[in-house]
């Protein structure tokens, strides 16, 4: 299976999308200064104690206070109170974690009001970005993630994710974790970290800790709402959960994304440093990788499957519902039961790559389509649970029922992905009526003349949808053909399906748009 990364750069931010055999199968858009990412930690101040929900809302600059539940303080709040009190009142220039003394452990049933009280400094880090209305989700157990394991200040254990099943392999890990971290700090070591050699490992632990310390540093100076220590971009921190011997190519549009990009590969893994590529091309990246025809087909609220059936997802404020339909499958199969589970495995597939693709989290039934014999239900189980097994987010799957029911919870840390696949009609601009729309080609014919011949414009290219683009090219002579006859100027005509089929778009010899007068 082939791991493609290609990251689109943009005004309004970067575009992220994660191929796994040309089909897109993750879809992130980060924002130009990302703000409450998931690992951030902020300096926070407690602005209100709520007794019955035995939760704190703390100000980290978002416009609606973070929540901070009890469960999500960590036994060690108070090692991190004080240590962070040390250190923000400078006794001593280099207060070390490793000679710091561990303070009691806090009571794992005890009320928020007797351990947090308002208006107090305290150090958070992010587990749940703003979504909806609700703002970021916060929690008080600091962690650091690195790419073979994450490490924990305020503890001494060594944990070894379950899906490392080898017991040999778990006790080396656990004697070489044991006998390389410092006193003070924990480690969960990550399943990528099976059969990883000692200086690898060594390597990505020495990274973590310097960017604990790195934070410490900035927060000897911090001031309420500052932001400590930043997690890594989205397409960076995909690269350090993702990266392996599977991934061929990580394709940038953008030169300092690519230098980003290229450092981290060369930090983490030298050799696969030649998979990272800039695109230099005319094309736009996600037009030329094919990316911008899947988003539009893939985030409607129909999906089709590749043997005819489609899937119908609705989203609610409670939970998300997906309907399986057969279509015109039905007449394809001996009998009925055959039918659904035909489409019913297509489905699963599906719904377990749009799950990762939107994003979605929270509670989600689907709707499979009803089959009588339990070994077919059972396997229909199976199918999802292999499909999700590359799902980084927890998840639960429960069986399906009689009904043909199935439940997923998945976890969401971030908002829900989705992407417009409706748009404004090009020709009326959402009014109904359309004035004159097959005359666009002799608008355009009219802007060429007076491009070429009035402003003696070289080397034009026409950005079209690819039906006019059709319309330019093919045929013999062809009106591109003509132009050149008429005008003794080549104008390359280049497609980009994310115009509307009326739209068009002329850039000069630089690449650079040129101002149409209507």
């Amino acid at each position: 299976m082939s791991n493609e990364l290609i990251i689109n750069s943009t005004p309004k931010g970067d575009r992220i999308a994660l191929l796994q055999d040309k089909r897109i199968v993750e879809y992130h858009i980060e924002q130009s200064e990302p703000q409450f990412s998931v690992g951030d930690i902020y300096l926070g101040t407690v602005k209100k104690l709520v007794s019955g929900l035995n939760a704190a809302f703390i100000d980290i600059g978002y416009e609606k206070d973070a929540f901070l539940h009890y469960h999500d303080l960590g036994p060690n709040l108070n090692s991190l109170q004080k240590f962070s009190r040390d250190v923000m009142n400078k006794k001593g220039k280099n207060i070390k974690l490793e000679n710091f003394k561990i303070e009691e452990e806090i009571d794992k049933l005890g009320k928020i009001d007797k351990v947090l009280t308002r208006n107090q400094l305290i150090l958070v880090q992010v587990v749940k970005e703003p979504i909806s209305t609700k703002g970021p989700r916060l929690s008080c157990d600091i962690s650091i993630a690195g790419r073979f394991l994450v490490l924990v200040p305020f503890s001494n254990g060594v944990n070894i994710s379950k899906k490392i099943t080898s017991k040999a392999e778990r006790s080396r890990l656990m004697k070489l974790m044991s006998s390389i971290k410092p006193k003070n700090f924990g480690v969960i070591v990550r399943t990528v970290a099976e059969g990883k050699a000692v200086e690898e490992m060594e390597r990505d632990l020495r990274d973590s800790i310097s960017k604990w310390e790195d934070g410490i540093a900035k927060l000897v100076d911090a001031k309420p709402r500052d932001r400590v220590i930043g997690e890594m971009s989205r397409a960076t921190s995909m690269l350090r959960d993702l990266l392996n011997n599977d991934f061929d190519n990580v394709i940038v549009d953008n030169q300092d994304l690519y230098n980003e990009a290229k450092g981290y590969v060369h930090q983490v893994a030298p050799e696969k440093e030649k998979i990272v590529k800039l695109h230099t091309g005319k094309t736009k990246l996600f037009e030329q990788v094919g990316i911008e025809k899947q988003l539009k087909m893939l985030f409607g609220r129909s999906v089709s499957l590749p043997a005819g059936g489609y899937l119908i997802i609705e989203h609610t404020e409670a939970l998300h519902v997906i309907d399986v339909n057969s279509g015109n499958k039905s007449n394809s199969e001996e009998d009925q039961e055959a039918t659904a589970l035909s489409v019913n495995r297509e489905a699963a597939k599906e719904i377990a790559r749009q799950l990762r693709l939107r994003d979605m989290g929270g509670i989600i039934v689907i709707d499979f389509i009803d089959m009588k014999k339990a070994d077919n239900r059972k396997l229909i189980q199976d199918i999802m649970r292999d499909e999700m097994r590359t799902d980084r987010s927890k998840y639960t799957i429960l069986p399906l029922t009689k009904f043909g029911l199935m439940q997923i919870t998945r976890q969401r840390v971030r908002p829900e992905m989705n992407v417009a696949t409706h748009e404004t009609c090009p020709s009326c601009g959402g009014t109904g009526t359309i004035t004159a729309s097959i005359a666009v080609s002799e608008i355009i014919a009219q802007h060429v003349e007076h491009l070429v011949t009035k402003q003696n414009e070289k080397k034009l290219t026409l950005l079209v949808h690819p039906f006019l683009s059709a319309y330019f090219t093919k045929g013999f002579p062809s009106i591109r053909m003509k132009w050149f006859m008429t005008f003794k100027s080549w104008i390359h005509i280049t497609e980009d399906s994310s115009l509307g089929i009326t739209d068009f778009k002329f850039l000069n010899h630089n690449g650079d748009e040129i101002e149409i007068s209507s």
